[in-house]
Parts: C-alpha cells; structure tokens; sequence
C-alpha cells in the first residue's frame, strides 16, 4: 500500500483554520478591468467576483458566536470585500525588469471618520491564500472598533493563488505524501525518504516556473508588501500576521522600519523564519501540546483511550505500533501522527483526535473527513517549498539528516522522526539572490508579539529567540494556553484585549505581559 503522510506544515502555517468547528468564508477573487472603478490611490479595486481557489478559510467561532452567526458575518463582509491587482518587480534588483502579479483585497472601514490607516494581513504559509482573510477575520472575533480604526487589507503572495504561482508539477502521489517525509526509524529509512526529496526538488527546478525560484523569498514578498503601502497611498502600514506570517511581518519591519505602524505579530517563528531548525521544532510543538489533549482524553473516558494522561500517552504509542505494522482503513502510522498533531492546533478539534483514535483502536468507522482531502495542495506545497528553501540553507548531506533523526526521535518520539528526516530542501539548486535577513532591534519600539505557551506549530522557545532578537522594538504577550493562533481566534481575554489596545490606541504592556489560563473559556468539547 502507497505509504501517505498529512501535510502537517499546512496546519502548521496557519492561524485562519485553528478550530474543527469551521464555518465557510464565501469565494472571492480578483478584480477584472471591466467591473474595476479608479479611487484616489494608484489601485483600481472592483467586486471579487470570481472563485479563488483557496479562499474559503473558515473562521473559529467562539462560544458568544454561533456558527450560524459567524457565517452570516462571512457572507456579509465578503460580500463588501474588495479586490484588485498590483504588478510588482520579479526581481528587485532589476524593478524595471520582468513584472509579476499580485492580487490583493480590502475590506474597508465603514466609519471614515475613524479610519486611521491601513491593517494588511497575513494566516500563514507559507504558500497559503490570504485574498480572502480580511472576510475571515470579520466573521470571525476581530473586534468592530479595529474593523472601524483600519481598511483591512488582504494578498495573495507572490507564487500563490490569484498571484502570479509557481508548480513543481507535482503529481497525486506525491501530493499525498505531504511535506513532511514518513517517520524515519532507521538511516535507512532516511535514505529511502531522499529518493522522493531529490525527485521533487529536480520537478522544483526543471518546471515551467522555475525562472521564479530565486525570487519566490519572504524577503521579496516583504518588498511586495511595501509596494501594496505605495499603491494605496499610504505613509505607513500596520500589520498583523499569524505563524510564518509572523515571520513576514519580522522581516517587513527590518526591511522597511520607518514605513512600519503597528506590528502585531502572532504565533511566532524564531529569527530564521520556516528554516531546518523551525521544521525540526514542530516535534517540539508536538510534545509541548500533547500533555493537554492527553488531559482531555483521559476525563473522557468513554473514548477508551485511557483513564490517566500517561495511559493516554501510552495509548499513542501503541496505536502508533500497530498502524506501522498494518494500516486501519487508509491510516497508517505516519498519517495517524500527522492527523493528530494537525488537530491539536485547538481546543475544540480534541474530540475528533480522539473518536479517531477510537475507530482506529476498534477498526470501527472514522469520523468524517478524516483523512482529509490532499487534491487541491499541489500550488500549496509547490510555494511553501520555493520560500522556505530559497530563505535558507539547508544541510546537503543525508548523514547529516540521519543524525538529526537519531538525536530528535529519542528527544521528541512523537513526531521526531519525521520533522528531522529529509526534504527537497536538501537537493534544491544553489542560486541565491541574497542572503536571509537579519531581525534585529533597529528601529521604532512598535512590535507586539502574541504567543500561546503550548503553541504545537510555533514553539514558545522560538517566540523567546524572536523576541531576544527584536530587543527593545517588541512586547510579547503569552498566553497560559494551547493551540496555534491566539488573535482574534484564540479564548484568552487578556491576551486578545492587549492586541485590541494596541492597534486601537498604540499602547502596549509597559514591559512582557503573561496572561494567566482563563479556564471559563476554554471551548467546550
């Protein structure tokens, strides 16, 4: 049988899909000249009138929202959602040379007299759409008085979606495998998961969009970014981007500091964005955020998976065993970790991990999707591999990858094994524009960081690292509490009002701020 693994890092770069719970955003799309009108700025904004393929991000609602309600918001800020293209230089070095496009979006605040500028956005990635976030963020919990104080303003980056993309002509299988390789248990193993990462970095290389390659880098969409600023006629911008788009943000506040408003930076990567470092660290995430869904299964114990969070852990491991040994209904090993560690991004997917685990334990029926569908991840994976192996080096050896594996499936047995094994990162061509940017602590104290401490997909370790870096620029907050993504989709009011304050007023915490676990809100399974 066709060994498979989740695309865990599609999770893992994301906040937009942070709950079980979802409710569907309606399509948006860009502009066509013909239904464009010209406003005062350089942009011509028309209705989004056509489907873009990946915008139908879900919102978390909250226990005061119900699902109905949410979608009712969706439907109501999509359908006042903006949406236009920009053309921006391919390489920068060269800004009258060959063009690409970027497609943008804004939802733009109903109170002109409030209007203090604008908010662009970012859920993630990356090689995640963010066309359709402003309409995601109002159906969802962003307060009204932010909606009131910015123009929401949403992108496609470049490679992405409605923007100009890049392919590495992946074929169904390899989409099924995802971006992170099997669990390896051996160097063989290992070695056996290179084959298949050769292969995809060679399709990276000879596909028809491989003239983008080089450019396709965070620093790049970074400098799109400051392009959108131009074009919409603004001094300024603020920002508020959630996991590798906090990364984004780190990095367009380095680049372009004095140009910088307010940057709210959530769910946060280390100083070295999504590098060999941050994908070994998802095992981390893995164990950090365990511990919470063990204590869930364990005061459940209709599940059967244990009465006490250590035979819940055990429960794992033996689950894991035997699937490795013979698949239950499509799942095998890597897949049954990949789901699990993919639903732990919230609180309110707990129980669907666990009537999982239960049909696997009993070969009984699997809850609905479950796996999930992998047809529409070949722009996905394709983009996510040109940024994150053009940002960084990566090692080049398989020795060296084996030894990772050795030391991280001892530290980390959960998932280990397979975010310290090989990728096309390893093969891919030589040919760098730049080197990574460097985050720093040069320029205006204008950064707030939001962070869970039980962050499955970004580490609370890397967080400190990022906020070490930024020096006297940032405040973090952190929140006693689980999951991926704290704002505005996370439950910890101290945490959600302090984001709220500073792109209100501009007022941060005086010095780091800890919100305690906040239990009456945690959702309800």
């Amino acid at each position: 049988m066709r060994r498979k693994t989740l695309s865990l890092t599609l999770a893992a770069t994301t906040v937009a899909a942070t709950a079980v719970a979802l409710t569907v955003i309606p399509e948006v799309s860009v502009a066509t000249p013909d239904t464009a009108a010209t406003t005062p700025d350089t942009v011509r904004w028309g209705p989004c009138s056509e489907k873009a393929d990946s915008a139908r991000k879900a919102a978390s609602p909250s226990k005061a929202t119900s699902p109905s309600k949410a979608a009712s918001s969706g439907k109501a800020a999509s359908s006042r959602l903006e949406c236009s293209t920009l053309e921006v230089p391919l390489d920068y070095r060269d800004p009258d040379g060959r063009q690409i496009e970027i497609a943008i979006s804004r939802l733009a605040s109903e109170k002109p007299s409030q209007r203090r500028g604008v908010l662009l956005t970012n859920p993630g990635g990356p090689g995640i759409t963010g066309l359709g976030y402003p309409a995601v963020l109002a159906a969802s919990k962003l307060p009204q008085k932010v909606l009131d104080s910015y123009d929401v303003i949403g992108f496609d980056p470049r490679g992405v979606g409605r923007s100009t993309q890049v392919t590495c002509d992946l074929t169904p299988a390899q989409r099924s495998r995802g971006n992170l390789p099997p669990y390896a248990h051996t160097a063989a193993d290992v070695t056996r998961a290179a084959g298949n990462a050769r292969t995809i970095a060679e399709q990276c290389a000879t596909s028809r969009t491989a003239w983008m390659l080089p450019h396709t880098t965070t620093a790049n969409t970074a400098r799109d970014m400051d392009r959108i600023r131009t074009a919409l006629g603004e001094r300024t911008l603020s920002y508020l981007g959630g996991s590798y788009g906090s990364y984004l943000g780190a990095v367009y506040t380095t680049l372009f500091p004095e140009r910088s408003d307010r940057i709210v930076l959530d769910s946060n990567l280390s100083p070295g964005g999504y590098d060999v470092t941050a994908t070994r660290s998802l095992a981390r995430g893995m164990e950090d955020r365990f511990p919470d869904f063990a204590a869930f299964a364990a005061a459940h114990p209709e599940y059967g998976l244990g009465t006490t969070p250590q035979q819940v852990t055990a429960k794992f491991f033996e689950l894991a065993k035997r699937l490795e040994a013979k698949p239950v209904r499509g799942i095998d090993a890597t897949l049954f970790r990949g789901i699990t560690f993919d639903r732990l991004y919230s609180d309110a997917s707990m129980p669907s991990v666990a009537e999982m685990w239960q049909a696997l334990d009993k070969n009984r029926p699997l809850p609905p999707d479950t796996p999930p569908s992998m047809e529409n991840m070949e722009n996905f994976m394709s983009a996510r591999s040109a940024v994150t192996c053009g940002d960084s080096r990566w090692p080049g050896t398989v020795r060296e990858y084996q030894r990772n594996v050795a030391v991280d499936r001892l530290r980390y047995p959960m998932l280990g094994g397979s975010a310290a094994s090989i990728g096309p990162c390893a093969f891919w061509p030589d040919e760098r524009v730049e080197p990574p940017v460097r985050i720093g602590d040069r320029g205006p104290s204008n950064v707030l960081m939001v962070q869970n401490e039980r962050d499955p997909g970004t580490p609370l370790a890397g967080a400190k690292k990022l906020r070490r870096a930024f020096g006297k620029r940032a405040t973090m907050v952190t929140a006693d509490q689980g999951g991926h993504g704290v704002y505005p989709f996370g439950l910890n009011t101290c945490a959600n009002d302090a984001v709220t304050e500073f792109l209100t007023t501009g007022q941060r915490p005086a010095r780091d701020l800890a919100c305690a676990a906040e239990p009456d809100a945690r959702t309800a399974p």
